[in-house]
């Protein structure tokens, strides 16, 4: 077994190296990261973080991650669908979260998209899932691949469906995040499980 860019912590577990940074980012590491996530509210929870988290470190989403909870009604697909200009204020003047003007009315047109789908959310984005037989677990960092067709596929499909703030790469760290794929390296303690 590899241990090549493996970050080895108090507690004695190798981690991925993002995953052994910060408190946080251990706890996220080692309960979330990589598990598989089913379910429309909780995958749109996770595009709607994503896509706040784009240009910006996942520490800073993932710290802000109760306030977003709160300020977007729990991430009912419908709830935020139905969100108007003093929702928006009330988004804009919210400090808990990023309040960025762009993100806010994508978050409320990706939630719009969600309700027009013809298919469950869960469904159409597991849909594109590669499969996990064959695959190689990344050795380092340099291994994970920011997008790849699969990814590039998911983002072109959203946004034909409506969907804005999903590039290759959020829908790519979408992927990573809810199990479509596992990018935990060779050696961290996560990869055997």
């Amino acid at each position: 077994m590899s241990t090549r860019d493996v970050v080895v912590g108090a507690d004695g577990r190798a981690r991925c190296p993002w995953g052994a940074s910060t408190p946080d980012y251990v706890e996220y590491h080692d309960t979330e990261w990589g598990r598989v996530l089913h379910g429309d509210r909780a995958l749109f929870e996770r595009i709607t973080l994503e896509s706040f988290q784009s240009g910006l470190s996942w520490l800073t989403i993932l710290r802000k991650r109760e306030a977003f909870r709160t300020a977007f009604a729990g991430f009912d697909p419908e709830r935020v669908a139905g969100f108007g200009e003093e929702d928006r204020a009330r988004l804009l003047a919210d400090a808990g979260i990023v309040r960025n003007r762009a993100k806010i009315d994508a978050a409320i047109r990706n939630a719009r998209a969600v309700l027009e789908l013809d298919r469950p959310l869960d469904e159409l984005l597991w849909s594109f899932a590669p499969p996990a037989d064959g695959r190689t677990r990344p050795a380092a960092g340099a291994d994970v691949p920011a997008t790849t067709p699969e990814s590039t596929a998911m983002a072109k499909e959203l946004k034909r469906r409506g969907f804005v703030f999903v590039g290759p790469t959020t829908c790519y760290a979408l992927m990573q995040a809810t199990g479509m794929v596992d990018d935990h390296l060779e050696g961290c303690w996560r990869a055997a499980g």
